[in-house]
């Protein structure tokens, strides 16, 4: 049997693994979490009367912090995904 009809041996352990390690998961729904808390934060302000208007939907917390947060949770998501072990180096 030559060498040419050989098929090429590839490495037991990473034929078998998975592309995300248990790490990037955790990482991950932790980013999800912060994406919550983001929305979360953007909720309320409204008003039980439609003739009354509610300043409050205006807050600093719904307009600047709570899209913040978001945006902070999808990077944050985006470095989980991202992220390798150093064992897979």
């Amino acid at each position: 049997m030559s060498a040419k009809n050989s098929k090429p041996k590839f490495v037991e352990s990473k034929e078998n693994q998975f592309p995300l390690s248990w790490t990037n998961y955790k990482l991950m729904i932790i980013g999800f979490l912060i994406i919550v808390l983001g929305f979360v934060l953007m909720i309320g302000g409204g008003s039980t009367d439609p003739n009354v208007f509610n300043p409050d939907i205006f807050s600093f917390r719904r307009i600047t912090i709570a899209p913040i947060v978001v945006l902070f949770g999808f990077a944050f998501v985006g470095y989980a995904i991202m992220k390798r072990d150093k064992k897979d180096k």
